[in-house]
């Protein structure tokens, strides 16, 4: 009976000192620059259409505790259906992007602070797009972003090209099998073509 009771004891100190560790681990986990912090863990954020954003992937694709959306072309833009839904899409995307947390209080996933431009914040963004066509053929298209170090850099002088005014694309690959395409491997690679280069 002695050994029972010593048991239980055991088991319920140790449970005890689990439940601890794991409390203080959520909350160091909120300390230093994410202090006044809220997380998707917190369950108060919202999407841009004040939706609950939660942890895993939503209905659209999206996990934004991840970075990542994981789903159809035509649902990206949050609305379900519509046009290029025989695509899918995979986005990757940094802090600086689009945050996974709320540091300025608005309920909403931050991005840049000064949210007027994207350039020199360091933000990244990859976009890898495949689908097999009507008549069987297929295509695969995948293309890395970065924000523009400063306002009037020319992103032609790296080998990429500019976007969104704020971006230089500095990776594309196109693969198709389709007929008539003319495109096949790398379009575009920017010296430097990683992302640590453009912090």
């Amino acid at each position: 009976m002695k050994k029972i009771f010593y048991i239980l004891v055991s088991l319920v100190v140790i449970l005890i000192i689990g439940i601890v560790l794991v409390s203080g681990t959520s909350f160091a986990a909120k300390g230093g620059k994410y202090a006044g912090c809220t997380t998707i863990q917190d369950g108060t954020l919202v999407d841009s259409a004040k939706n609950p954003i939660s942890v895993g992937y939503d209905q659209f694709g999206y996990n934004y505790q991840a970075y990542m959306f994981n789903g159809r072309y035509c649902d990206s833009d949050r609305v379900i259906d519509g046009p290029y839904c025989h695509v899918d899409l995979i986005m990757k995307w940094n802090d600086a992007w689009l945050s996974n947390k709320d540091c300025n209080n608005d309920d909403t996933l931050d991005r840049p602070s000064d949210f007027n431009s994207y350039i020199s914040s360091g933000a990244w963004l990859t976009n890898h797009q495949k689908a097999t066509e009507e008549d069987g053929c297929k295509w695969e298209y995948f293309v890395k972003m970065v924000a523009k170090p400063t306002a009037d850099f020319d992103c032609t002088s790296v080998g990429g090209t500019e976007i969104w005014g704020s971006f230089c694309r500095i990776q594309q690959i196109y693969n198709s099998n389709c007929e008539g395409d003319e495109w096949h491997g790398v379009l575009l690679l920017a010296k430097p073509a990683g992302f640590g280069a453009w912090k």
